[in-house]
């Protein structure tokens, strides 16, 4: 199977598992996932400032910059591949190639369309996908998109195939969290110090486990809100949201992280999202 159908395989999972967020909330959160997971013993390293010296992402756009810390300690092949790529140039003039308003943008690709470039295999190199229990798919999560899996048919018969990565990338917006929304994960699940979490700082629990989060933002989230409600339009082969007036990564910087009393996640998430609310409703008022 090529890569470009494994790719478009992939972006119809990831479409099916936002048109039915409530449903998949509701399944991970009632414990009904495969993998356990023991709420006592994880780690909500997003929640925290990150120590000095740790590796960040400053994400330069054209819209404006857009800083995540990473996890090279949860998803070490991601972040090792991904800073690789930054540092090498690989990211730089590429696309902002498909956005799901108000849900999450794809960047990272030299085509307008999403598509890799055969010439540079760097970009094409796949691993593993990595998922940690203490990494969430909270907004502004930086993901790895997946583009297919390992393994023949026996393998993805028998369940033994391996989901891919590649050097593409996505940072999630989020669900709207409506107040039934909101009551429906504080009734159903027992993971409650998960969902009270999700509700204080947003995102897309539907993603939750099944996507490789490798980084958070904390600086830019208000370039992340103008990259969350780009004007799109369908692909030809309707396979992406392609944003009408080109959106690029001007290039992707790696460096460390400093003590500065700026990680105010929690704020900048509420800020955002209030500004984001009173756009929505200037503009349905004006209609």
């Amino acid at each position: 199977m090529s890569r470009r159908v494994k790719y478009i395989i992939m972006g119809l999972f990831i479409c099916a598992a936002l048109s039915f967020a409530t449903v998949s909330c509701m399944q991970l959160f009632s414990g009904k996932n495969k993998d356990y997971i023991d709420m006592d013993s994880i780690d909500l390293v997003q929640t925290k400032e990150p120590e000095a010296g740790a590796p960040i992402a400053t994400i330069k756009t054209t819209l404006g910059d857009i800083t995540a810390v990473l996890y090279p300690d949860k998803a070490p092949e991601t972040v090792k591949h991904f800073t690789e790529l930054a540092k090498s140039g690989y990211y730089d003039n590429t696309y902002v190639f498909n956005c799901e308003q108000g849900y999450y943008f794809a960047a990272g690709s030299p085509k307008k369309n999403g598509d890799l470039d055969e010439s540079k295999p760097d970009g094409i190199e796949e691993w593993e996908q990595e998922l940690s229990h203490d990494l969430w798919t909270f907004k502004g999560a930086l993901c790895s998109i997946p583009t297919g899996d390992s393994g023949g048919f026996w393998d993805k018969l028998t369940g033994k195939s391996k989901v891919l990565n590649g050097s593409r990338f996505t940072i999630l917006g989020s669900e709207d969290f409506t107040e039934e929304f909101k009551q429906q994960l504080l009734e159903k699940s027992e993971y409650q110090k998960l969902a009270e979490k999700y509700i204080e700082l947003r995102g897309v629990p539907a993603l939750a486990q099944t996507i490789t989060v490798f980084g958070q933002v904390y600086d830019g989230f208000d370039v992340l809100e103008k990259l969350l409600s780009l004007e799109t339009a369908k692909s030809s082969n309707e396979e992406v949201n392609i944003p009408v007036d080109d959106v690029m990564i001007k290039t992707i910087e790696i460096g460390s992280y400093k003590t500065r009393g700026e990680w105010a996640l929690t704020e900048s998430v509420k800020e955002t999202t209030a500004v984001s609310a009173t756009t929505v409703a200037q503009t349905t008022s004006s209609k």
